[in-house]
């Protein structure tokens, strides 16, 4: 196992980006690097992260026998978010972990906000709450072209999930929504092009990390 990062506080690194954007495969190579660097490092995702939250993430992606309403999907998400950071963000934080999350918080403004049509900012207040407060420390967004993403996602997935189904245009919505929020907070939010060679784009991730944490 990895050191801990000289005593400080952990820190919480989320990978965000449209579906097939290439952000889950960079997340297990970034896992990998970083332990190799000496840190101890957290894999995790949303929705889930705990055995609850995969039972509601599994309620979330399967095909609905009946619509979804944004907002029962947006509490759904809540749910799942609060015990995953309850039961493994905030302890693996506390113990200096690097803590690398497959979608968190910029997900919800997007897909249920941007796309869905629900008040970003009521979002953003429900988030706090769900969270107790808690934000990522550096966010990596993988942008793709709409057509691309999908195109990825047609060719390594079994089997198509609820959100895979949904409209081009209303994945359009979700990039467009990302973009914003990275518009918003530049500082925190690093926009990469999720279509390089992926050994670009890993080395790419791998600098961007390093310097970051170098700051800590």
């Amino acid at each position: 196992m990895g050191r801990k990062r000289s005593g400080r506080k952990g820190v919480l690194i989320t990978f965000e980006g449209i579906e097939g954007s290439g952000k889950t495969t960079q997340l297990i190579r970034l896992a990998k690097l970083l332990r190799e660097d000496g840190h101890r490092v957290v894999e995790t995702r949303e929705p889930g992260g705990t055995p609850f939250a995969e039972r509601i993430r599994d309620l979330l992606l399967s095909p609905a026998v009946e619509p979804i309403a944004p907002e029962c999907e947006a509490f759904l998400i809540l749910a799942c978010r609060s015990q995953h950071v309850a039961h493994v963000i905030q302890p693996a934080l506390k113990e200096g972990a690097v803590v690398l999350c497959d979608r968190f918080s910029d997900s919800t403004l997007a897909y249920q906000g941007h796309a869905r049509g629900l008040d970003v900012q009521l979002l953003r207040t429900l988030n706090r709450f769900a969270t107790s407060g808690l934000s990522p420390d550096l966010t990596l967004l993988f942008d793709v072209p709409v057509s691309l993403g999908l195109a990825r996602r047609r060719r390594h997935e079994t089997e198509q999930n609820r959100l895979d189904r949904e409209s081009r245009r209303f994945h359009g919505q979700v990039r467009r929504g990302f973009l914003d929020l990275a518009a918003r907070e530049p500082r925190r939010i690093r926009v990469v092009d999720g279509s390089a060679d992926p050994e670009a784009l890993a080395a790419e991730v791998a600098a961007i990390v390093r310097r970051f944490l170098q700051t800590r």
